[in-house]
């Protein structure tokens, strides 16, 4: 299958970047054909719509829901990419239409969204709701979950940039997880299934970016929706779109995650899922935090009667201004950190570095600082 070319073919540039919301979806909603139902079945707490798209004939029926946190948005535009190939007439597009039964929910936190964060306007991560239901949000979801009764269950997410595959010193930047039905994450035949699909996946990816897809950790939680849906039978999957290096809008890993939905549903519709892949699955590493977005090493640290060499580690945090992420770096450890890498790394080759007040550098400032009053680091990045 021509991935690169399909993907080309078919991504939706509206959208692109970190910040995806109600507001930017809705014209493309608009655009879809006849074949799309588009509803609006219930409202998020500050009453926002919480759009579904019903398309498909087949037999095989999938559920897909993405942004139940609000501030991971990768899955998303990866599934309108989706979408426009099954709006259009490619054989691709007709074969899947023919073959499977789509209910998707593009942002399922649509409150979470439109804030930049994790949880709702109620401050609840709808992923620690699935048992409870204590928000309208995940009382939708459940409720989509009894109604359409689906074969199989896509849980999308986006994970941070401190995951590595393993400890081998390469990102995460795809993810998998067969959640766990039980306290004891026993594999059933429903559990099978989603590792067979996953398995299929890994594979496929290890093509692209060998060595950086990862296997979630699957410790038990019965509020947690992938967990919760794997416990009632429905085959479920959870994929977390991670980190390429250099790539913080994630327009790199958004390719990556439309091919694994391509993936998913040829394994599927050639029932190439049923075999057991149980060993193949547990052979991908897991996700380890092993990573800072920098590593600055052998600074010299000059104290009173005292002098050491030691290195610093910041990472960016994600602030919505004006409709847009920014990122700014901020000092968050220092140490040996010999246990993690950096997205960059710099050598500072025994030299001192100073703030702007003329101190060292300390947890929570701004990576922002000199480096032997010579060389400049802005918002954690070796200024030309």
């Amino acid at each position: 299958m021509e991935f690169e070319s399909i993907y080309q073919q078919f991504k939706e540039k509206t959208l692109f970047g970190r910040y995806i919301t109600n507001s930017t979806i809705a014209p493309i909603l608009q655009q879809l054909g006849s074949d799309f139902k588009i509803s609006t079945p219930a409202v998020s707490v500050n009453q926002l719509p919480i759009y579904t798209i019903e398309v498909g004939r087949g037999r095989h029926k999938v559920y897909i829901w993405s942004q139940m946190h609000g501030n991971e948005s990768t899955t998303t535009k990866a599934l309108f990419d989706f979408l426009n190939l099954l709006n259009s007439d490619h054989p691709l597009a007709i074969e899947l239409k023919d073959n499977f039964h789509f209910m998707i929910v593009p942002i399922a936190n649509p409150d979470g969204a439109a804030a930049y964060t994790r949880v709702n306007a109620n401050e609840v991560d709808l992923n620690r709701d699935a048992f409870n239901l204590s928000q309208p949000e995940s009382r939708l979801l459940r409720d989509l979950y009894d109604s359409f009764q689906p074969d199989f269950c896509f849980n999308l997410h986006d994970q941070r940039t401190i995951f590595g595959v393993g400890n081998t010193g390469k990102p995460a930047t795809v993810s998998f997880l067969a959640p766990a039905y039980n306290e004891e994450r026993a594999i059933n035949s429903v559990r099978e299934q989603a590792i067979g699909i996953i398995v299929a996946m890994n594979v496929a990816l290890q093509k692209y970016i060998p060595g950086q897809i990862g296997r979630f950790d699957d410790s038990f939680n019965i509020n947690c929706i992938g967990d919760r849906f794997q416990s009632l039978g429905t085959p479920t999957i959870l994929f977390e779109a991670g980190h390429y290096p250099g790539d913080y809008e994630r327009e790199v890993t958004r390719e990556y995650i439309f091919r694994a939905y391509l993936v998913a549903m040829t394994t599927i519709s050639k029932s190439e899922h049923v075999n057991n892949k149980t060993a193949e699955y547990f052979e991908i590493p897991q996700n380890m935090i092993v990573f800072f977005d920098f590593i600055y090493k052998n600074i010299k640290i000059d104290a009173v009667n005292n002098q050491k060499i030691t290195n610093f580690a910041a990472q960016y945090k994600e602030i919505l201004e004006n409709d847009k992420i920014v990122f700014e770096a901020y000092i968050v450890e220092t140490g040996t950190l010999s246990d993690y890498y950096g997205h960059i790394e710099y050598d500072f080759k025994n030299e001192t570095i100073r703030n702007s007040d003329g101190g060292v550098p300390v947890i929570n400032d701004k990576a922002d600082f000199l480096v032997a009053n010579e060389q400049k680091i802005v918002n954690g990045l070796l200024k030309k």
